[in-house]
């Protein structure tokens, strides 16, 4: 199962998610879009050439998209509202909560250049909170999808299910593997590889890292249960029991910090169902700096050889 996860190609999952909406958009007329200043960033130039009256641009005043976009969905429409992590979350977290959160409002924040694959334009622009701070909003859904074909999917996916998301992506060029035309489940987890020695559950980017990092685990006689969790909530709790209970440890790996992530929420249902050792690939309680996207990773302990040391401290464990 494993070996037939092959590299298609290498596409920007902020591209999957500008093709997702343009053909979401083409079969449901209350699709509207919403930017703060950056409509190519976000890859909405298609949305815009064929939908130019179901375009919003709200300039560089993310606070006020989030009102705006709160109050379209009062008259049925289903606003994605869009713009680079950092500022859709950090900047305007108390709209967020007041606006979309606490009154339930069917808003879609779509937000691009998460994490440090943001590269070059540094720690100002990598956000690398933003999944703690959105999961903990009550009644957000957090989805974090791993390529193109995935990010479309959940573009799509997401037009259809009542109540707010923050859907996560990125910047770069980055390996797209998954099916094409997915049917992208929210909250249920993708289970990549079956195996008993340990679990890897990894999301966005560091998904092909996990795949990666398990291949050459398998070359060396240990068996991977490999899950792209793309869903942080509502996260897949049946899924994590099922792998831990199987294999006894895990290695949770992200582009987010420690504190707060996929990790967090994988060892609070590992702490209340069945606590087995757990290794984090993260970014340990740092701001990011400038510089290339991969460079970066590897500093950050975000890289292939880092979950497989952290599958191998696991095992170790397990058996000490």
């Amino acid at each position: 199962m494993l070996q037939d996860i092959q590299l298609l190609n290498e596409k920007e999952t902020r591209a999957g998610f500008g093709d997702g909406i343009a053909e979401v958009a083409r079969t449901n007329p209350n699709v509207v879009a919403l930017t703060a200043d950056l409509a190519g960033s976000l890859k909405l130039n298609q949305f815009i050439k064929e939908n130019p009256d179901r375009f919003v641009q709200c300039g560089i005043a993310e606070a006020n998209m989030i009102g705006v976009a709160a109050g379209l969905t009062i008259g049925g429409k289903i606003p994605y509202a869009t713009t680079f992590a950092n500022f859709a979350t950090s900047r305007v977290y108390d709209q967020i909560r007041q606006s979309v959160a606490y009154s339930g409002k069917n808003v879609k924040i779509c937000a691009s250049h998460a994490g440090l694959t943001l590269g070059e334009d540094g720690a100002t622009h990598q956000v690398l909170e933003d999944i703690g701070m959105m999961k903990m909003l009550p009644g957000m859904t957090v989805i974090v999808p791993c390529d193109y074909n995935q990010t479309k999917a959940a573009t799509i996916a997401i037009a259809d299910y009542q109540g707010p998301v923050y859907l996560r992506f990125g910047r770069p060029k980055w390996a797209n593997f998954t099916a094409e035309n997915q049917n992208f489940e929210i909250g249920k987890a993708q289970i990549l590889a079956e195996g008993s020695d340990v679990s890897i559950i990894a999301c966005g980017h560091l998904v092909w890292m996990a795949v990666e990092a398990a291949k050459q685990l398998e070359a060396k006689g240990v068996s991977v249960d490999l899950i792209n969790m793309h869903t942080i909530k509502p996260l897949d709790e049946a899924a994590i029991i099922k792998s831990l209970s199987k294999t006894g440890c895990v290695v949770t790996a992200e582009e987010h910090q420690a504190n707060g992530g996929l990790g967090d929420s994988v060892a609070n249902v590992s702490s209340r169902n069945c606590p087995v050792p757990h290794e984090y690939v993260a970014v340990m309680d740092t701001f990011g700096e400038s510089g290339k996207p991969t460079d970066l990773l590897k500093k950050y302990g975000l890289s292939t050889e880092n979950i497989v040391a952290a599958a191998e401290k696991a095992l170790a464990r397990k058996k000490g």
